[in-house]
């Protein structure tokens, strides 16, 4: 189950030719890995709320990807955006958020994202587009009842929400160095420092924790063990998007059973070939698996300037 509050509408104007294109898409975080999801071989509940005139438009998109839309009605309307991409980089030209949901609005799509996720293996709870647009203790909840029932809750979230779920438990956070820095997680780019929050947030309740480190090979802390995220260089014909593919392809390989390590391998492969196109969320599941096994997870303690215990790791910060 994708759990996605704030669909967008997505128009981009694209100019491949000598003639401009018009693409019209839905999108925001959840519909982005819902797509992944699906690309990966993985059937996909997606439960959002829907509403105006975007919404209208945005529904019958939603249900053309192939995904089973579970939609709560809403009084207020969907946002959306358009951005030009003729010149090869993508700028803005609107962007309405649209409204916050109301109180009516969340306990409904609240009460049909649970059903829907107690029947599921593993949730992903994505973020709204803009963090007033769903309260944070939404996500608290969200984790809260979906662990106590025996599910697995993936997430990609920064800010309060990340801190509210943090309080319930999480089974996979991803998380980006920048989002880290701006929450205040981390003081700076540097790797002990990084290390030092990704414990913390171990600690606070994530299981395990990935750090993606833009165009860095990515950081993850599995079973108390910090790795490296290594893989080969692709050029990037859209940046935007690779860590929800990563997020995805975690999701996708835990819910077929398979092992966490895999999982973000995975996640990194499909993430790493999201970024060689120019559609978000979207991938070949032969060129993804086929790229899984370049990816590695290196031990950090493996490099000699890096040679820290968990203890030793956090004595260096005390002393700090």
């Amino acid at each position: 189950m994708v759990f996605a509050p704030t669909p967008q509408l997505t128009v981009t104007v694209d100019q491949p030719n000598d003639h401009p294109e018009l693409h019209l898409h839905p999108g925001g975080q959840g519909v982005w890995q819902a797509r992944m999801v699906m690309s990966l071989g993985v059937d996909v509940v997606l439960c959002a709320a829907l509403g105006g005139e975007i919404g209208q438009v945005l529904e019958p998109l939603l249900v053309s990807e192939g995904v089973d839309l579970k939609v709560v009605v809403r009084d207020s309307g969907s946002g959306g955006y358009v951005h030009d991409r003729r010149n090869g980089s993508r700028q803005e030209i609107a962007d309405v958020p649209g409204q916050p949901l109301s109180r009516h609005e969340i306990d409904e799509l609240y009460n049909l994202a649970l059903g829907e996720g107690l029947r599921a293996s593993v949730s992903v709870l994505s973020g709204p587009n803009e963090p007033w647009l769903v309260p944070a203790d939404l996500y608290r909840r969200f984790a809260a009842d979906l662990g106590a029932n025996g599910g697995r809750v993936v997430v990609d979230l920064s800010g309060d929400h990340l801190g509210s779920v943090l309080e319930s438990g999480v089974f996979f956070l991803k998380v980006s160095h920048e989002e880290l820095i701006r929450d205040g997680r981390a003081r700076s780019d540097d790797s002990l420092e990084l290390t030092r929050a990704m414990y913390e947030l171990h600690a606070a309740g994530a299981e395990t924790v990935v750090v993606s480190r833009a165009d860095q090979p990515a950081l993850a802390l599995i079973d108390g063990e910090l790795f490296e995220v290594e893989m080969p260089r692709l050029e990037a014909a859209d940046p935007r998007g690779a860590g929800d593919s990563m997020t995805a392809g975690v999701a996708a390989v835990v819910a077929r059973g398979g092992d966490i390590r895999t999982a973000i391998r995975t996640g990194a492969a499909a993430g790493a070939l999201n970024v060689t196109r120019h559609g978000l969320g979207t991938g070949r599941l032969d060129s993804i698996t086929g790229l899984v096994d370049r990816v590695r997870l290196v031990p950090a303690d493996s490099r000699p300037q890096e040679r820290t215990t968990p203890d030793e790791l956090a004595d260096r910060v005390v002393e700090r």
